[in-house]
C-alpha cells in the first residue's frame, strides 16, 4: 500500500434526532452534494413511519439496519488460475455502508411514489425482515454457505 490510509474523519451527529449513523445514512443518500434535499427526503420518510406504526421512527430505523446488515460477505479471489468466491466476514463500518447502499438502492428501484414514501415503506419493511434489502442480505449469506468449502483460501490471503 503507497502512501498513509486517508484519516477517519467524525462526522457530526444529525440535527432532529442526534444520531452519528441516521447523519451518515443521510450522506449516503445524499447526490450531488445536496444535503438539504437528503435531510428533507429521510425526515419525511421517517414522518410516515410514525404516522403508520405509531412508534419511533429512529428504533424502525436500528431495527431495520440490524435485520439488513450483513454478517459475511464473498470476496473473489483468483488462485492457481481459477476464480473462487471465498466467505470473508464483514467488519462493522463496511457492514453499515452496505445495509445503507442496500436499502437505498431498493428503494430507488421502486417507481411511482416520492423519495421518501418509498424509503419509509423499505424501512418498515426491513425492520419486519422482509423486503429487497432483506433480500438481498439473505442472497448475499446463501452465496457464502455456498462457498463454505473455499473458507480455507481466506488465510492465505495477500490483502
Amino acid at each position: 500500500m503507497r502512501g498513509k490510509p486517508a484519516p477517519k474523519r467524525k462526522i457530526l451527529p444529525d440535527i432532529k434526532y442526534q444520531s452519528t449513523v441516521l447523519a451518515k445514512f443521510i450522506n449516503s443518500l445524499m447526490e450531488r452534494g445536496k444535503k438539504a434535499v437528503a435531510q428533507k427526503i429521510v425526515y419525511q420518510a421517517f414522518e410516515i413511519i410514525e404516522k403508520k406504526t405509531k412508534e419511533k421512527a429512529l428504533d424502525i430505523f436500528d431495527m431495520a439496519l440490524k435485520n439488513v446488515m450483513p454478517i459475511i460477505e464473498v470476496r473473489a479471489r483468483r488462485i492457481g488460475g481459477a476464480n473462487y468466491q471465498i466467505p470473508i466476514p464483514v467488519r462493522g463500518d463496511r457492514r453499515f455502508q452496505l445495509a445503507f447502499r442496500w436499502i437505498i438502492g431498493a428503494a430507488q428501484t421502486k417507481k411511482g411514489r416520492p423519495m421518501a414514501e418509498k424509503l419509509a415503506n423499505e424501512l418498515m419493511a426491513g425492520a419486519q425482515g422482509e423486503g429487497d434489502a432483506v433480500k438481498k442480505r439473505n442472497d448475499v449469506h446463501r452465496m457464502a454457505e455456498a462457498n463454505r468449502a473455499f473458507a480455507h483460501f481466506a488465510r492465505f490471503s495477500s490483502r
